[in-house]
């Protein structure tokens, strides 16, 4: 267990950075904000290559999709577990959950936000 966590606090540690490094490269261009937007579709990118390359390939051990799928993919962007795991609900023919969690965490996720902001006023 202490393993694991370590694991992805090691692999959040790299996705972060990585993160961050995007952030200043880009530039935001008509107030789009073109670093969070690239760093979401790279995130989804990368997760959904990981998960695929993972259901036809036993080489990536559990330790090692930890790592990357849980700590770099999730320290980069929370966005492509959210999008990996929407797609499998699709997937799964659950379309009522997929709906409740997709429009669901948008917009809770855009209330909270502004209620943080005007809590912290």
């Amino acid at each position: 267990m202490i393993k694991d966590i370590l694991l992805v606090g090691a692999g959040s540690f790299v996705g972060g950075a990585m993160r961050y490094a995007v952030s200043l490269m880009m530039r935001s261009c008509g107030g789009f904000p073109w670093a969070t937007f690239t760093v979401n579709i790279l995130g989804c990118l990368l997760i959904g290559a990981l998960w695929g390359f993972t259901t036809r390939c036993t080489s990536i051990t559990p330790h090692l999709n930890l790592f990357l799928g849980v700590g770099l993919c999730g320290g980069f962007t929370t966005f492509s577990s959210f999008s990996k795991e929407s797609l499998a609900l699709l997937q799964q023919g659950n379309y009522s959950v997929f709906l409740l969690y997709a429009v669901g965490s948008v917009v809770m996720g855009l209330l909270a936000v502004a209620l943080g902001f005007v809590l912290a006023k």
